[in-house]
């Protein structure tokens, strides 16, 4: 399973629900006609998308399994996953190599090797995306990080981490 985003809370009062997605377009996650919803301690299960459509940069979708505000509100926190087999194939070598969702966890280090803190996602601004960092601190502050070429220096699936020419002071 590959997560592709998380649901944030309902959206009106007949099931919608509000969903971050993870993936480059914020509506990409429409093209899966079935998403599978859990956490990190509980087993997948299977819902159907009637519909959805874009909200600013959330997704407001439509579950078949959902119909009114109570029953999204108890989807809150869920992740969506897709089987990796469902998803396009990446291509052997190059930038893009990796599924956003990949990254999510992702140590992130600047070039003084110094720990800025995990990745917890990303935002699609339009000009370019920006890689969001959950400090390592103890304090809850973000870092946001263009993830652009000037920025972001190499991303290692294997080791887990990302370098990035960012210091701990920006």
């Amino acid at each position: 399973m590959v997560v592709m985003g998380h649901i944030m809370g309902p959206f009106g009062i007949l099931g919608w629900v509000k969903v971050n997605t993870y993936t480059e377009h914020v509506d990409r996650l429409l093209d899966y006609s079935t998403w599978w919803l859990g956490t990190e301690n509980d087993a997948w299960q299977q819902m159907q998308v009637i519909t959805g459509h874009i909200n600013g940069n959330t997704l407001n979708a439509k579950l078949k399994e959902c119909i009114d505000r109570t029953q999204a509100s108890q989807l809150k926190g869920m992740q969506i996953a897709i089987p990796r087999d469902q998803l396009p194939a990446l291509p052997e070598n190059g930038e893009s190599g990796y599924y956003w969702s990949d990254l999510i966890g992702t140590e992130v280090v600047n070039l003084a090797n110094e720990k800025l803190g995990k990745t917890i996602g990303f935002y699609e601004t339009g000009a370019n995306d920006v890689l969001r960092v959950q400090q390592s601190n103890g304090n809850k502050k973000e870092i946001l990080i263009p993830f652009i070429e000037q920025a972001v220096i190499k991303v290692d699936l294997k080791e887990a981490r990302i370098t990035v020419d960012w210091g701990l002071d920006y």
